[in-house]
């Protein structure tokens, strides 16, 4: 009874729009009162513990590489890397955008970072060229999911906190699917642009300009191959990585770059103190709610009643499937990750699926909620950058989770697709 009590409260104040780090912490006070007010005493040992953690001083590391690669003019440098890219396919400025993700998502980690830098620059100039606002704003959140699936990925630092997986096996995991989204986006990308007569870019560059792009965007490209390879390698932890590029970002930015400026790296210690402190105290509560459910044995009880029910397996990961997707819609990712993976992956793992795979399942799942009314984080930032609706721009974006669910299929019921390069290297 207390512990329907707790979900009704949660819901409720969800509901009412309470911030989801009260709502949680809220919740878990109200089953200590009815159950045990003793409970109390521990409670901040508990709030404690949940941001006591030697992975999440890593997060905002990486969390400030990204905004001071972004201040030193590396989104420009990335678009005119992936145009010299994709000049020869038909799709133009549209085929850029997809590329241009999959290397931003491999800096900054982050999805809503990716839509924002990138669509800030690249939908006024595919309206300009004559693409449709709806299409130029869908492909850009679309593509941006990918920015926390290729690693290096703030989700996946979480999702290691909570279930102590390998941050470098996580890393290496996330690649074939990150790479694999691009990719089907890229396809359909080339086929629509095809059918509708969208632009291509022609012409030859001056050898000079075309080594000039090439050399800045390969020194960018480089960043995700270090922190890649330091890791899964054990050559660095996660935090020394983090760490290592971060040097990196301002050495790019300071000495070859020559555009980061003192007045941008201040701002960015700012804004990446909010954004971390924002997560660390979501992080905090989550650990009451945790707590609670391990009093509970709320995930034996949902895997011996699964196990009792003989439902088939194939079944079972389709409902997760759907399940994440449904709280991806109305929660933001980070939450999320915090809340379901401490219940559900003891019964997975009961079930027989390795830690890894269950985490590349729920933050490619995840990632799709970014791109669904009526949160979508992605959706939002989209609708400021182009002044559409979020239900316009989903319109449009719609095709192109088409392939992200397509992923989403070939890493929940084929293992070897996340777990293929962790178990080689």
């Amino acid at each position: 009874m207390s512990l329907a009590i707790m979900f009704s409260v949660l819901l409720g104040l969800l509901v009412f729009g309470v911030p989801i780090a009260y709502a949680i912490g809220s919740s878990g006070i109200v089953y200590m009162l009815l159950t045990q007010p003793s409970f109390l005493m521990s409670l901040p040992q508990r709030i404690w513990s949940g941001t006591n953690s030697f992975i999440i001083i890593a997060m905002p590391l990486f969390m400030i590489t990204g905004e001071l690669m972004n201040h030193s003019g590396l989104t420009k440098r990335l678009i005119n890397f992936a145009l010299l890219l994709v000049r020869p396919f038909k799709g133009g400025l549209a085929e850029v955008n997809i590329v241009a993700s999959m290397i931003f998502g491999g800096i900054t980690g982050s999805s809503v970072a990716d839509t924002s830098a990138i669509g800030s620059i690249l939908i006024p100039d595919m309206i300009k060229k004559g693409y449709s606002r709806e299409f130029s704003t869908g492909v850009t959140v679309a593509s941006s999911t990918m920015g926390m699936i290729i690693p290096p990925s703030i989700p996946m630092l979480m999702y290691s906190m909570v279930s102590g997986a390998s941050v470098g096996k996580l890393f290496l995991a996330g690649v074939i699917p990150g790479l694999l989204v691009g990719i089907t986006q890229l396809v359909y990308t080339y086929i629509i642009s095809k059918k509708r007569h969208y632009p291509q870019e022609k012409g030859m560059l001056p050898l000079k300009e075309t080594l000039s792009i090439a050399k800045d965007g390969s020194l960018a490209v480089l960043m995700p191959l270090i922190i890649i390879v330091s890791v899964s390698a054990g050559i660095a932890t996660a935090s020394e990585s983090a760490g290592i590029a971060l040097l990196y970002a301002m050495l790019l930015g300071f000495f070859v770059y020559k555009e980061l400026k003192v007045k941008a790296v201040i701002q960015s210690l700012k804004k990446t103190a909010v954004m971390t402190s924002s997560i660390m105290i979501i992080g905090g509560f989550t650990m009451i709610f945790t707590w609670v459910l391990a009093i509970e044995q709320v995930p034996a009880a949902i895997a011996s009643f699964l196990l009792d029910s003989n439902i088939p397996f194939w079944l079972i990961l389709l409902l997760l499937d759907l399940l994440i997707l449904f709280l991806g819609t109305f929660l933001d990712v980070v939450p999320c990750i915090l809340l379901i993976a401490p219940i559900l992956l003891p019964v997975m793992r009961t079930l027989g699926m390795e830690e890894l795979q269950f985490g590349i399942i729920m933050i490619v799942g995840l990632a799709i909620g970014l791109v669904t009314p009526p949160v979508g984080m992605c959706l939002n930032v989209g609708s400021k950058i182009s002044g559409l609706s979020i239900l316009e721009i989903f319109k449009d974006s719609l095709p192109f989770l088409v392939c992200n669910v397509l992923v989403l299929l070939l890493v929940t019921f084929v293992p070897s697709v996340s777990l293929l390069l962790p178990s080689l290297i």
